[in-house]
């Protein structure tokens, strides 16, 4: 009996370039990052003979601050009603936001107590719960005060700025003295600490109310400013200014008309010397042309100056 023969292997077929396993890719060697701006500043402190945890102890304590900082602007902008709103500022009062401390800027001539007792009404307050805007109000009603400002410094100092009225004159009406600022608004009576230097005087019914326009008038003739006692508004129109040497100079009514001989009167005088001489009235009324009262005029009484009424 024969042997049977062995059955035939099937040759292996040889893998293709397709079924080869793709070599690995290289990656390329990181580049090195120059160091910025943070690890500059970071090296340099680092390289400060601070103590330990310094660091890490400031940046707690500046976080704290900003996250409390940004909890009171919070509460204080969306106003925060009720209990929760209160419970939470007493809270924040509680870490530490109370005002211990005023600081008032700006004050010269306003009462130095008089603004302090608006604002130490809110000393020992918790921040948010601070009023700002009535505080502000309050200081407004103070005669000198023309703006304030107030606002909060975290963690415990409220402050206060203030914009003090600028006197422009003092204004003689009903017997009584009154210092003015440039809007004719009564800042106080007037006493012996008032600053009372180069400011001039004006009198009579509302001529409070035009002190800025004289003190724009006199400020065009610098050299006669310094000789003028004060001015008398005359039947709501127009000024008789006094000098310090006794003449009453009349002016025309109307802003340009006035300048215009206060100028031709600055001029003359800087010609002829008008005062100091002997004359009692410069009657400047009509256009271009001055009309002179002596005292020696012979027959002529001499008269002091006209009351406000006159025209």
């Amino acid at each position: 009996m024969s042997a049977k023969a062995a059955p035939k292997r099937p040759r292996a077929r040889p893998a293709t370039s397709a079924a080869r396993r793709a070599p690995a890719r290289v990656r390329p060697p990181a580049r090195t990052a120059s160091p910025g701006a943070g690890a500059m500043i970071g090296k340099a402190l680092a390289s400060l003979p601070l103590p330990d945890g310094f660091l890490r102890g400031l940046g707690n304590w500046t976080l704290g601050l900003l996250l409390a900082g940004g909890i009171v602007a919070g509460v204080v902008a969306m106003g925060v009603p009720g209990m929760i709103g209160m419970a939470l500022s007493h809270a924040i009062g509680r870490a530490g936001f109370v005002v211990r401390t005023i600081e008032v800027n700006g004050r010269t001539h306003v009462d130095r107590d008089a603004v302090y007792r608006v604002a130490m009404d809110s000393r020992g307050q918790d921040m948010p719960l601070v009023d700002l805007s009535g505080i502000r109000q309050s200081l407004l009603g103070l005669a000198w005060v023309e703006d304030a400002r107030v606002s909060r410094r975290l963690p415990d100092t409220l402050i206060v700025d203030i914009v003090e009225r600028r006197p422009a004159g003092v204004w003689q009406h009903d017997y009584k003295l009154s210092l003015i600022d440039m809007a004719g608004r009564v800042i106080a009576p007037v006493g012996p600490s008032s600053p009372l230097d180069q400011l001039p005087l004006v009198i009579g019914p509302d001529a409070n109310l035009h002190a800025g326009e004289f003190a724009a008038l006199i400020a065009t003739q610098p050299v006669l400013k310094p000789l003028i006692e004060g001015a008398t508004w005359i039947g709501g129109r127009r000024w008789d200014v006094r000098f310090q040497s006794g003449e009453t100079l009349m002016l025309p009514e109307g802003d340009q008309a006035a300048r215009d001989a206060f100028a031709l009167f600055a001029r003359k005088d800087s010609e002829a010397r008008l005062l100091g001489q002997g004359i009692v009235r410069f009657d400047m009324r009509v256009p271009d042309r001055m009309v002179v009262r002596m005292s020696s005029e012979p027959g002529a009484k001499v008269t002091p100056p006209q009351p406000a009424n006159q025209i």
